[in-house]
């Protein structure tokens, strides 16, 4: 587990950035934190360092929004209004098992359905209201090793 204090919504988009020049094709991120917490605000940052060159915007409406002109497709998800009718037919797995990159916000919707590997980052509001608390847990060898590098670039 690692855990890092993000002092503004730059440093995390910055952070996000970073940690996208790690990601590989098939790489899912678990994405929990409470309303306003800075998803999205990461999901920027990710896309910035996957060179997407379009607008991010929360999918809560459209449950999936995929970006596919970067160095490596991203699929953004929100989980969020699905708490009741469930995620089946979606063909989650084809987007875990895919070329690009998925992020899932609100995961525990559907935590069934998600890939046994992946990073999984909680974003927590912090006493400072510009500040968030981040926790980064690596399930799988694959992200065990990402988790290791980005320690490694704090140190």
């Amino acid at each position: 587990m690692y855990q890092k204090q993000l002092h503004s919504e730059e440093a995390t988009r910055q952070f996000a950035e970073k940690l996208s020049q790690y990601l590989t094709p098939g790489m899912t991120i678990l994405l929990e934190g409470d309303l306003g917490a800075g998803k999205t605000t990461f999901t920027k940052g990710v896309a910035a360092g996957l060179e997407i060159d379009r607008i991010i915007k929360s999918p809560t409406y459209t449950i999936i929004r995929e970006y596919t002109s970067g160095r490596l497709p991203l699929y953004h998800m929100d989980l969020y209004r699905l708490e009741d009718s469930g995620v089946e037919g979606l063909g989650l797995e084809e987007y875990f098992s895919g070329e690009g990159v998925s992020i899932v916000e609100w995961p525990t919707v559907a935590m069934e359905d998600m890939p046994a590997d992946h990073l999984h980052i909680t974003l927590a509001h912090s006493e400072n209201p510009d500040s968030r608390q981040m926790t980064i847990t690596a399930m799988g060898h694959q992200y065990t090793q990402l988790l290791a590098q980005l320690e490694a670039l704090d140190s």
